[in-house]
């Protein structure tokens, strides 16, 4: 695994599960505990929107790129912050790139709660992997730890 990895979504996901979840999300609805994703571009500076699925892990957030190095994750990297709203609330957000050596159980909590929906990704890796595969697959993988602003 390299940290470019980056798989990008087909047409159906894109411009239709994508728009579908941002657009439920936006009326208050998530989907499997979904939140539209919002970063400033780190070229244009305009608000760039992608739903995301954060995640809980120990009563520390984190958002996972199952995608690999994303535009939202070349953006963040920048930005260092972005927002995570539902409806009308919006939470505004520091984010700080997780190490690969802290990422295994991140993402072993990641495929346990929505490896149905994103298992896809990881290439035949799942909430059952050994420690040493999860450590194997970990640079392809962007984590970021969100922190209250």
């Amino acid at each position: 695994m390299t940290e470019s990895r980056y798989l990008a979504p087909d047409w159906f996901t894109r411009n239709v599960f994508n728009r579908a979840v941002r657009s439920l999300t936006r009326l208050g609805i998530s989907v499997a505990g979904s939140r539209e994703l919002r970063v400033r571009g780190r070229k244009s500076g305009e608000w760039r929107s992608t739903p995301v699925n954060p995640l809980v892990v120990d009563h520390v957030r984190y958002l996972v790129a199952p995608r690999g190095t994303t535009e939202w994750v070349r953006n963040i990297r920048v930005a260092e912050q972005g927002e995570l709203r539902r409806g009308r609330r919006t939470e505004q957000f520091r984010a700080t790139e997780v190490a690969d050596d802290a990422k295994v159980p991140v993402l072993r909590e990641y495929l346990r709660k929505w490896g149905w929906e994103v298992g896809q990704f990881f290439e035949g890796i799942d909430k059952n992997a050994t420690d040493a595969d999860l450590a194997r697959i970990a640079p392809g993988f962007p984590v970021f730890q969100v922190l209250p602003v």
